[in-house]
């Protein structure tokens, strides 16, 4: 069993502890069941496609850090979250409180490539 998120700001947190250790059923339990997570090829939407985007990232081996999270905004049910990456890339996420008080991303925005610079 997973830990679960009991803030929304534990998702960032989670994710890169359960990529660095190649759990993809632990990153897949971020998610709602049908969440959307964009990647490379394009959206990724529901747990099956979500897992097997995760299985293919993971499958190169990358290491991920924490980068620096930035200041969560909420509403109601709902959160952004945000994490500004080593390389100066950005993510963005939204969370949903889930009945049972947890949190898990709806939607996920990742930022695999650094922002081209001027």
């Amino acid at each position: 069993m997973h830990e679960p998120a009991t803030l929304p700001e534990d998702l960032g947190r989670f994710f890169v502890t359960r990529a660095n250790a190649r759990d993809v059923e632990g990153l897949v339990a971020l998610y709602e069941p049908d969440a959307v997570l964009a990647t490379p090829a394009g959206p990724a939407v529901g747990t099956a496609a979500i897992r097997a985007a995760f299985v293919r990232m993971l499958a190169d081996r990358p290491t991920f850090t924490p980068g620096r999270p930035q200041p969560t905004l909420r509403s109601g049910e709902l959160a952004l979250t945000s994490t500004r990456l080593d390389d100066g890339a950005t993510t963005a996420e939204v969370a949903r409180r889930q009945p049972d008080g947890t949190w898990r991303w709806v939607l996920d925005q990742p930022r695999f490539a650094v922002p081209p610079t001027s």
